[in-house]
C-alpha cells in the first residue's frame, strides 16, 4: 500500500510540473513576454525552456515509471485495466510523443539559433514550439481530469 501511495505521488507531482509548466508558459509568460523586443524575447524563452525541460523529462521518467507500475500492481496488468486508464496511458503517451519531437527538432534548431544570434532563424522555431505547446497543454489537461475523474465513471 505505502509503494502504491508513492507511485501515485510521483505521479501527480510528475502531471502538476509537465502540465503547470506549460500552463504558466502558455497563458503567463507568453504574454507578459509579448512586451520585449525580440532579441530580449527569445533569449527569455531560450533561457525558461533551458530550465522547464529537464523537468519535463524528469517528469515523463517519472509518469511512465509509475504509471506502468501501478498499472501492473493496482490494476492486475494491461488486460485488466479500466477504460479511464487506457485513455489517459493513450493521450499521455501522444504527449510524449510531441514532446520528444519539439525537443529534438524546434527546440535544438531553437536553442542553436538563438545561441548564434541568428534571430530570424529563431522566431519560426519558437512558434513551433508554442504550436505544440498549443496542443499538448489542453491534451494534459485532459488527462489530469480523466486521472482525477476516470474511477467514478462506472465503466
Amino acid at each position: 500500500m505505502l509503494t502504491t501511495a508513492f507511485a501515485l505521488v510521483l505521479h501527480i507531482l510528475g502531471a502538476t510540473i509537465w502540465v503547470g509548466g506549460m500552463f504558466a508558459a502558455y497563458v503567463c509568460l507568453r504574454p507578459a513576454a509579448g512586451a520585449l523586443d525580440g532579441p530580449a524575447r527569445l533569449t527569455l524563452w531560450r533561457n525558461f525552456f533551458a530550465k522547464f525541460f529537464p523537468w519535463v523529462w524528469v517528469s515523463i521518467i517519472a509518469l511512465l515509471a509509475s504509471g506502468y507500475w501501478m498499472l501492473v500492481t493496482s490494476f492486475g496488468g494491461f488486460a485488466h485495466a479500466p477504460f479511464y486508464v487506457d485513455l489517459m496511458q493513450t493521450l499521455g503517451l501522444l504527449m510524449v510523443v510531441l514532446f520528444l519531437a519539439l525537443f529534438h527538432g524546434p527546440w535544438l534548431k531553437f536553442k542553436r539559433a538563438v545561441d548564434a544570434k541568428d534571430f530570424a532563424t529563431a522566431g519560426p522555431q519558437l512558434n513551433r514550439i508554442r504550436q505544440v505547446i498549443m496542443v499538448n497543454m489542453p491534451l494534459g489537461l485532459l488527462v489530469v481530469v480523466i486521472g482525477g475523474t476516470g474511477r467514478y465513471w462506472g465503466m
